[in-house]
């Protein structure tokens, strides 16, 4: 970068912050209103209160009804409800049963507590259990997985990015796996859920299951490390019951600012998987949304927000798909996606290997003095994919508990005792400011090139556990 380049570009930055602090001081009232409302946990309460928010399930409608109660209380405008179908599964039972050899010599057989993964088709399948560790690539292609029942961790190592539970069954099944464990790497007797496609029913059965389970799994398992003789390695029969029908989910769509042919989108999911009341994921991230758009709605904005809250991201993303394929997208400024946003103290924007998007994040930290750690590095797995592969920048919002991985998330323990709602408030403040400086009319944010964006998931190692998945792009090839 030039030397003029440099001072252009920290010009406007400055700028930038200029704005927002001046956006900040004319939506004090609304900032300071949102600071000591209640609305954010009574929401929250009543959408944890449903239970199962599963895509397709009569929970879910119920909980998109609250959420467009929510969106006209915050004021926003043409509030409305738009149905698309999708492949709906429904949990049916699962097993779990392991045979090992004694040491007199005697099989004993002892059953665990297992829960089928969304999507798994119904089956049985029968045969010796293969530890392959985090499940990385690497470790797959180290051990031989065929015809055997790959046994892998919900976290990956340290120093590298975080592997996706998609790419770990993708890879195992083609590998030659015929069924799949995922074994929670948090204490707690917590068996951890998950979809293995994006809307369509897998090729394998899978299901999750606790650390404490996992512990003695990999105790008789190809691999194990633990000096197991070749004949003393168990033996597992594993078994799901579940359905795919047709179904039907819903975005509930409302509208900040004036009618304008361009227009940023501000989205978080409301679809929560069934084990759970989805309080973290994404409970708060709706009620951060919905918080957000009451201080938009009072805000004087250059272009229309069109506030949306998407259904069935936890099966596929299909919500976020359904909305990009009946937009024009070159009428999309930017996307805003809210999804981890506040669980945690303090926001996580990140970029998807957007510079104009990332900017954004850094003008309103500056601006509220306010922590926004901002990574660049792009990911396939949360409401923004659908329209970052299509060029549209993009930014999800998230929050950092320090741990790696889901962390309650995902499992039974995912509640509303979990959720401190002053993160919810302050989230949805600094979110309500992002907004508002991605429709600035100064705010240039140019589209994504198609190869340089797959240029940065090569290089953040994500290309091979795409493919696995069956979510690389053709286009990128």
């Amino acid at each position: 970068m030039t030397d003029d380049a440099a001072d252009a570009t920290r010009t406007d930055a400055a700028a930038a912050v200029d704005r927002v602090r001046e956006r900040a001081a004319d939506l004090a009232p609304a900032l300071g209103a949102t600071w000591t409302d209640d609305e954010p946990w009574r929401f929250l309460t009543d959408l944890t209160a449903i239970g199962s928010r599963m895509a397709g399930s009569e929970g879910e409608r119920r909980a998109a009804d609250l959420v467009a109660d929510a969106f006209e209380r915050a004021g926003l405008a043409d509030v409305r409800t738009e149905p698309f179908e999708l492949p709906a599964w429904e949990r049916g039972s699962a097993s779990l049963d392991v045979t090992v050899s004694g040491r007199d010599g005697e099989p004993a057989t002892r059953s665990f507590e297992a829960l089928a993964l969304p999507y798994s088709p119904s089956g049985s399948v029968a045969g010796e259990l293969v530890d392959v560790g985090y499940g990385t690539p690497r470790e797959i292609d180290e051990r031989d997985v065929a015809g055997r029942i790959a046994v892998a961790s919900t976290t990956t190592p340290e120093g590298g990015r975080f592997v996706h539970r998609m790419e770990k069954f993708g890879y195992a099944i083609d590998a030659g796996a015929v069924g799949f464990v995922f074994v929670n790497h948090l204490d707690g007797q917590l068996p951890p859920t998950g979809s293995l496609t994006f809307g369509e029913e897998a090729e394998a059965v899978a299901v999750g299951v606790s650390k404490e389970t996992g512990a003695w799994l990999r105790e008789y398992a190809v691999g194990g490390g633990n000096g197991i003789a070749a004949a003393d390695v168990a033996q597992a029969e594993l078994s799901v019951e579940a359905s795919t029908t047709p179904g039907e989910s819903r975005n509930v769509i409302g509208k900040a600012g004036p009618d304008t042919d361009e227009r940023v989108l501000l989205l978080a999911h409301y679809d929560a998987h069934d084990i759970a009341e989805g309080a973290l994921d994404n409970g708060c991230g709706i009620a951060t949304v919905a918080t957000a758009a009451g201080v938009l709605a009072d805000a004087d904005l250059p272009l229309s927000v069109d506030v949306v809250a998407v259904g069935a991201e936890e099966v596929g993303l299909l919500g976020a798909e359904h909305l990009a394929d009946r937009l024009d997208l070159d009428r999309v400024k930017g996307v805003v996606n809210v999804d981890g946003a506040g669980r945690f103290r303090d926001l996580v924007a990140l970029a998807h290997a957007s510079t104009a998007a990332a900017s954004v994040a850094e003008a309103v930290s500056t601006a509220t003095r306010q922590p926004i750690a901002v990574d660049a590095q792009p990911h396939p797995f949360s409401d923004q994919w659908p329209f970052v592969r299509r060029g549209v920048p993009a930014l999800q919002l998230h929050s950092d508990s320090g741990d790696r991985g889901r962390g309650w998330g995902h499992t039974h323990a995912d509640t509303r005792d979990k959720v401190d709602d002053r993160n919810v408030r302050e989230h949805a403040m600094l979110i309500a400011l992002l907004v508002a400086e991605f429709a600035a009319p100064e705010r240039d944010l140019p589209r994504l090139d198609r190869d340089e964006l797959a240029a940065a998931f090569r290089e953040a190692d994500f290309e091979t556990g795409m493919r696995a998945a069956d979510l690389w792009p053709s286009d990128w090839d």
